[in-house]
């Protein structure tokens, strides 16, 4: 094999991870450049996302029978403090990073246009399950609300989004049939001769 072979043939190997993450990563210094510097500064959008989360999570509390005011990015709970969204927990980096991953992986434009809003409404949805969970906890349990607040609500978000990424890796790309192994000369055939055991 010569060394232009080798070169090719590591590139064939490697070419797609490192195709991924040169995207990956340039996708994710524009998601820096528009969040950081611009959007997360001006404060609109994260604010909008904020009071929607906000509204949700009331309602959701509402409709257990926990009262609950919304009023622009808290919640205000009648027997206990409350919460407020605060930049950053609205889930709003957490849907840029969801939607450069499925940006970066190979996968078709029409499947990508049906699967980002797909993802960002489950993103939002569990983000509002979040919210929901540590208000009620503020009221029927808040010794809880710390552990839950740092390890386990995130942790939970976080799975969410690692299922997202595993979905779109494995159904939201194009497939790719097994190669045939057309030079092989073995029979996948049973032979008569041999008995089952």
């Amino acid at each position: 094999m010569t060394a232009d072979q080798k070169s090719k043939s590591k590139w064939s190997r490697y070419g797609p991870v490192l195709q991924f993450l040169a995207k990956a990563v340039a996708i994710y210094g524009a998601w820096y450049v528009l969040y950081d510097l611009w959007l997360l500064p001006d404060g609109r959008l994260d604010a909008w996302v904020s009071q929607t989360v906000v509204h949700a999570g009331q309602m959701v509390l509402s409709g257990v029978g926990i009262e609950a005011v919304a009023n622009g990015r808290s919640i205000e709970l009648a027997r206990a403090s409350g919460i407020r969204i605060v930049d950053g927990c609205n889930g709003l980096a957490t849907i840029g990073l969801f939607a450069g991953f499925v940006l970066a992986f190979p996968g078709s434009t029409r499947r990508r246009l049906l699967f980002i809003p797909l993802g960002v409404g489950v993103i939002y949805l569990a983000n509002v399950a979040r919210v929901s969970l540590l208000a009620g906890l503020q009221v029927y349990w808040p010794p809880a609300f710390e552990f839950v607040h740092d390890l386990g609500a995130p942790a939970f978000f976080h799975l969410i989004v690692f299922g997202l990424w595993v979905l779109w890796a494995n159904y939201g790309s194009p497939s790719e049939s097994p190669a045939s192994d057309s030079g092989s000369d073995v029979s996948t055939e049973r032979s008569p001769a041999v008995a089952d055991v």
